[in-house]
């Protein structure tokens, strides 16, 4: 999926400041098209994992409850430069998307 992710990570000493903004509908099942009338189905992030040189650093679990097109911050403690970080997320129709970016 192209475009599907935008990440950013800033190196603090030996702390990785990872911001990474997700692209995603994050359709609730109980909104209504206001042309049709009918339901939009469900359609949500359901699973990221943020990697740092392939050892898993963050495991979520999302729900519906997740706002449209998410945000997510967080550190790494331990990082230097030229070290990578990737993000994956997979969402519940099993569409994915992934994104790396090596610290400097």
């Amino acid at each position: 999926m192209a475009d599907a992710m935008k990440i950013r990570a800033q190196l603090q000493g030996d702390v990785a400041d990872v911001k990474v903004l997700m692209f995603h509908p994050m359709e609730t099942g109980l909104r209504k098209d206001p042309v049709s009338g009918e339901v939009i189905p469900l359609h949500f992030i359901q699973r990221v994992v943020a990697t740092h040189n392939g050892k898993t650093v963050m495991d979520a679990q999302w729900s519906q409850a997740v706002s449209k097109n998410p945000f997510v911050n967080f550190r790494i403690r331990g990082a230097k430069p030229g070290d990578k970080v990737t993000v994956n997320w997979e969402d519940n129709k099993g569409e994915k998307a992934s994104i790396e970016t090596t610290l400097n």
